[in-house]
């Protein structure tokens, strides 16, 4: 009597490493926060706003630093970062407590709280299972593709 073969598993397929790629990985998860982002109304520009913001633990921060941190971290043109700014503070999320300076309100910190928090339970889904030299590796990979990325843009 033969005993039966069962077929291997097929191998997952490595896919290439290219910007398609990542940009498919980080549309993805961007997908993920957005769905949390639009119970609450919330832009991704702003979720990236509040975060800036909230960098000051609790004081306030240069408007300047928030601006920045969207047109460099966002690659957005300044208008387009003052005006994220501006609908967070008609919202209430934000107020100017000193000229040029930005501070969370208590409605804004509640909101950065509650986008940080969903956000990190989707990171601890999709990261699940990778082990961390793996990620580590990513992380120094990624972080260098931005940077020559940021040389290019600057270059132009």
């Amino acid at each position: 009597m033969s005993t039966p073969v069962t077929p291997a598993a097929p191998a997952v397929p490595v896919a290439p490493f290219n910007g398609q790629i990542v940009g498919l990985a980080h549309y993805a998860s961007r997908a993920a926060l957005e769905r949390v982002l639009a119970r609450s109304g919330t832009t991704f520009e702003q979720s990236v706003a509040l975060r800036a913001a909230a960098s000051g633990d609790g004081d306030a921060v240069e408007r300047s630093r928030v601006v920045d941190g969207l047109v460099g971290g966002l690659k957005i043109g300044e208008a387009a970062a003052l005006r994220t700014v501006g609908e967070l503070a008609a919202r209430g999320l934000l107020e100017e407590p000193a000229p040029g300076r930005v501070a969370l309100t208590g409605a804004g910190r509640e909101l950065f709280v509650s986008i940080r928090t969903a956000g990190a339970e989707i990171a601890s889904r999709v990261y699940a299972g990778i082990p961390a030299e793996d990620l580590a590796v990513v992380g120094r990979v990624l972080a260098l593709v931005k940077e020559r990325a940021d040389a290019e843009l600057a270059g132009a």
